[in-house]
């Protein structure tokens, strides 16, 4: 392919991504039972000669669109999904033709000097410790698994353990404490490390899913305590005043999961949620979440940027690199700048704008969760965040409504369990979301009553 038609196959997949853009308001939320049917064309065996790449393209737009959730829209409130802003998308684009590996200066001198400049930009609006590694990776899910192998390493060196010598055959034991209502994707994290799950042990959380302080299981300098910034369904944080220091004084590490409440340290109306949490040795966080940028970029935050380099080292004879590169800091070795969505979201947001965002979406939660009172429907937290938890007294109601709305098309959110009920998450999470776009919410969560 000649560069003229390089640069047409190029142009005519701006005008169908514009195309899709210009659509997202007012197609189904979530594709219909025939749009998932058309998926067939894309499927099957794999072609024996060349195709016509105008023809796969086509293919994609005509087939694949109509099949994808538009969770690129305002009408969106599952999972803490947001629309991805415009400019983190278009600097995307733009990567996507400069084609950078970006695992260190020596491989992209331009990606090296944007993503180290994203992390000490994150550690600033987020208020943590300037001095620590920043290391951007594909979610929080490999974030998580980065600083909880940092966390085994350097609490094994302190007790005289050369993890990456010797292993963990005869290492002494390390302790996991995380709360009962952890997410996921630390357990996951925890169970890819070898932390047996029968080996875990939970600690209590009260009615709104935190870490009751005063009820914590003995810890000392054999523990990793893990805690939440936005409890997955009540958007709760523990209480970091009342637990990191006691933790830090017995010797444990302590890791925050912040998926997505992390950034309301960069709020002056909610930072209060996060006080103490600067106290911790790791964090982790979405961009895709609160700051919309574009999927497949998280990041992972560790106090001692050296244990963190040496944890994750990735130097090769033919790749030395300097001790802070992304390679060295990430799980990945070949990869794509992770941190340059952040980069151009912090950029063209300002340290106002993203106070704007995290306001406007706990704004306009609040005005969903009273919206949902005055239909009736019972709002089951305390709505401090940007999460809004309901149910109905008979389980089987509110699974027949979650149902019932989500096959309407019009909005889309997901079920979940809370303290042992079936219930349901709204989350308001995209930069696209308005206040007409929260009352045609409630408007259509009433008809379904």
């Amino acid at each position: 392919m000649d560069l003229e038609a390089e640069l047409a196959l190029l142009a005519d997949a701006d005008a169908r991504a514009a195309g899709y853009l210009k659509s997202v308001e007012d197609r189904p939320t979530f594709p219909s039972p025939q749009s998932i049917s058309g998926l067939g064309a894309l499927t099957g065996a794999l072609p024996q000669s060349p195709s016509d790449p105008k023809q796969t393209l086509a293919l994609l737009d005509e087939y694949g669109g109509p099949a994808t959730v538009a969770s690129n829209g305002p009408n969106y409130f599952g999972f803490v999904i947001g629309a991805s802003l415009p400019t983190a998308a278009a600097a995307e684009r733009l990567a996507a033709a400069w084609d950078q590996c970006a695992s260190s200066h020596v491989n992209s001198p331009a990606m090296a000097a944007i993503e180290k400049t994203a992390g000490a930009w994150l550690l600033d609006v987020l208020a943590l410790p300037k001095q620590s590694g920043v290391g951007f990776g594909t979610s929080a899910t490999a974030c998580g698994l980065s600083c909880l192998a940092i966390a085994r390493t350097g609490l094994l060196e302190r007790l005289g353990w050369d993890v990456s010598a010797k292993g963990l055959a005869g290492a002494p034991e390390i302790r996991i404490v995380v709360p009962a209502s952890v997410h996921i994707t630390i357990k996951k994290a925890l169970r890819l490390l070898g932390f047996g799950m029968d080996r875990i042990v939970y600690a209590p959380v009260d009615e709104n899913g935190r870490v009751l302080s005063d009820q914590l299981p003995p810890m000392n300098d054999h523990t990793i305590l893990c805690l939440q910034a936005g409890e997955v369904n009540t958007g709760e944080f523990d209480p970091f005043t009342d637990i990191i220091p006691n933790a830090k004084a017995a010797g444990a590490w302590v890791h925050v999961d912040g998926a997505f409440g992390l950034w309301a340290r960069a709020s002056r109306n909610y930072k209060h949620l996060t006080n103490g949490i600067e106290l911790a040795d790791s964090w982790t966080t979405d961009g895709h979440k609160w700051l919309n940028t574009p999927y497949d970029s998280a990041v992972a935050i560790c106090r001692d940027k050296t244990l963190m380099a040496r944890t994750l080292n990735a130097d090769a004879v033919y790749a030395q690199s300097e001790e802070d590169a992304q390679k060295n800091l990430t799980l990945e070795f070949s990869r794509r700048a992770r941190g340059l969505g952040f980069w151009a979201a912090l950029h063209s947001l300002g340290r106002d704008g993203v106070e704007e965002l995290v306001d406007r979406y706990c704004n306009l939660a609040t005005r969903l969760a009273a919206g949902c009172a005055e239909i009736g429907i019972p709002v089951n937290n305390r709505v401090v965040l940007n999460q809004v938890l309901c149910a109905f007294d008979n389980e089987e109601k509110t699974k027949r409504f979650v149902s019932a709305v989500q096959a309407s098309g019009k909005v889309w959110f997901g079920p979940t369990v809370w303290q042992g009920k079936a219930a349901f998450r709204l989350s308001v999470s995209s930069w696209k979301t308005t206040e007409d776009h929260i009352d045609r919410l409630i408007e259509e969560l009433a008809r379904h009553m």
